[in-house]
């Protein structure tokens, strides 16, 4: 199984940015321990800040042998139409994850463009969240 990870604006900054929220640890370590614990899945991943950046990498993954993507759009998730356009002009499935729990936060988080394309919403695990949806996905 391949499967892409897709983080969007600010998450470059996990284990620096706000650690009570999103935690100590850098993603690249998580990703490192996640690659280790999950060997027969190979696992892809790709970050960046710029909105247009992330729609053209789904669909570039459209065109490549992806299973899946773990798309956590950040703060995109609750303002970008055209995020949640991408995501559901792909058939790639997605799962759309936040390491928060966003229904905690403030209001404005309460709304995501993606999920209703998603193909679930796993939200407050902490980085958890990443493995929950690769264990959604391997047995889909």
């Amino acid at each position: 199984m391949k499967v892409l990870i897709l983080n969007g604006p600010n998450l470059n900054l996990l284990g620096k940015r706000e650690p009570e929220v999103y935690g100590a640890e850098s993603f690249d370590d998580y990703l490192k321990f996640l690659r280790a614990k999950l060997p027969h899945i190979t696992i892809e991943y790709y970050q960046s800040n710029v909105e247009g950046e992330l729609i053209n990498r789904l669909h570039q993954a459209n065109d490549e042998e992806y299973q899946a993507i773990i798309l956590n759009a950040g703060a995109y998730t609750h303002t970008s139409v055209a995020l949640g356009d991408a995501v559901a002009g792909i058939s790639i499935p997605v799962v759309e994850v936040h390491i928060s729990n966003v229904m905690d936060r403030e209001e404005f988080r309460h709304v995501s463009y993606i999920s209703k394309h998603a193909v679930g919403v796993i939200s407050g695990f902490g980085l958890l969240g990443y493995e929950l949806g690769m264990h959604y996905l391997s047995i889909r």
